[in-house]
């Protein structure tokens, strides 16, 4: 040991003098006080933006967007400036977190992440989590939960979003820059990145050309009893969306049946070599008929039916009326979409009404055609209440009934918890079997 290193772990074991015992204690309470008021501070600010995007301050300022304005402003990219202004709007039905922010008793990193699924009935017990855990134990819990739900609700690991991250060199950020465009460009419309890359790998994963056939490949396991799913991600098991799992029952090619049963981590169908028993015993088919199948994407000339969208590749047959819900594969209740569309319909994002040989609507989710301007509080409001019901076990026939009954009646503006309570009441109420060819007539 050096003379240096001797006196610097000398320094360390010594007693501090009360002075400098005494700066501490005063350092760590202005870091106290510092905390309070960046949570007051990002409290104002976050209804300010709020107030100024309501306002269209941008418009009058002439710049071409709110996030080119805020960047000028604060630096902010846009992906940060949306997630500003979505945490200030949920606080406006939040008022126990919005006035804990306020106070500093809460941080807004803490909010960001509850603001995903607390509701005016739950806030308080989720600001009791956040009193508890760091920012990132709270993601850890919020990832597995729906709107609405609460903190001792059974966890939904298919809800989890995962983060890829990559170093690349200039000329392949810049040419990955360009795919994605191009993928946004023949989308037709404004689609999220996870979307967007979606549909990037189903392209690298494209099947057979043959158009009697699914256009991608990839290996799911469904639970027959619990409709449960995963996916094969490279040896790892992957458990999947609901939405995901009815987009699979559109158009899937099936490998057999697999016995066993399951624990709580792993799929209800045993595993390993089971499978190869299973293809062996059972012979590959299409869900949909090769046939029936080249049948539609001729029809609809090997594109995505939806209006504007131009993709005419990683296509899905959609049954209108789902497989699950006792649909079939007549080719008028069959249509050609990509994949970004298809799962936006399964998402409640998307509402697709009618027959093909009685013509189609398409509308966004609050009710207005498609492509028209969109009531974003509405809009929101039905996809949140459409993915919570879902949650809950309902199907998605019963849920499009309802909510299309609340959305006709003008009352996807009472907010989540008012919507959800009067959908309950539809969907719980007195019950009419109707049969499946009537849920898809316009």
């Amino acid at each position: 040991m050096t003379m240096i290193d001797a006196q610097f772990e000398g320094s360390l074991n010594a007693s501090p003098p009360a002075d400098r015992a005494l700066d501490w204690m005063a350092a760590h309470d202005k870091l106290l006080r510092l905390a309070a008021r960046r949570a007051h501070l990002d409290w104002e600010e976050g209804s300010s933006l709020l107030a100024a995007f309501r306002a269209g301050v941008h418009l009058h300022l002439g710049f071409g967007s709110f996030a080119e304005y805020v960047e000028r402003l604060f630096g902010y990219k846009p992906r940060w400036t949306e997630e500003r202004l979505r945490v200030a709007e949920a606080l406006e039905g939040l008022p126990t977190m919005g006035r804990a922010l306020r106070d500093g008793s809460v941080s807004w990193s803490a909010l960001r992440e509850l603001t995903r699924v607390a509701t005016s009935d739950n806030e308080h017990e989720w600001l009791q989590v956040a009193r508890e855990r760091t920012a990132r134990q709270i993601e850890e819990i919020v990832a597995g939960h729906r709107p609405g739900d609460r903190p001792q609700d059974r966890l939904d690991r298919s809800l989890r979003k995962y983060v890829l991250r990559f170093e690349v060199s200039a000329e392949t950020m810049a040419t990955f820059r360009e795919a994605m465009a191009k993928l946004r460009r023949e989308a037709g419309s404004s689609i999220d990145d996870d979307a967007a890359v979606l549909l990037l790998a189903r392209q690298i994963l494209v099947g057979p050309t043959d158009s009697g056939r699914a256009s991608y490949q990839v290996a799911l396991t469904i639970c027959e009893h619990c409709r449960r799913g995963w996916q094969d991600g490279s040896g790892e098991q992957i458990e999947l969306s609901s939405e995901a799992i009815e987009m699979a029952a559109c158009d899937v090619q099936d490998i057999g049946r697999i016995s066993g049963h399951a624990s709580d981590a792993v799929p209800h169908v045993g595993g390993g070599d089971h499978i190869v028993q299973a293809a062996r015993r059972d012979r590959a088919r299409q869900n949909v008929p090769p046939a029936v199948r080249r049948e539609v994407m001729r029809r609809d000339g090997h594109r995505c039916v939806v209006p504007g969208c131009r993709h005419g590749t990683f296509l899905d047959l959609h049954h209108l009326v789902l497989r699950s819900e006792g649909g079939d594969h007549d080719p008028d209740t069959l249509v050609v979409l990509c994949g970004a569309h298809h799962r936006a319909e399964h998402r409640g994002e998307l509402i697709i009404e009618g027959r093909v040989s009685s013509g189609l609507v398409f509308r966004h989710s609050d009710g207005t055609r498609y492509g028209t301007a969109v009531n974003p509080r509405a809009a929101a409001t039905h996809t949140e209440a459409f993915q919570a019901l879902r949650g809950l076990g309902f199907r998605e026939g019963e849920i499009r009934s309802a909510l299309g009954r609340l959305r006709s009646d003008g009352k996807l503006e009472v907010g989540m918890d008012g919507v959800l309570r009067q959908a309950l009441a539809i969907l719980t109420g007195p019950r009419i079997r109707i049969p499946p060819a009537v849920l898809a007539s316009p």
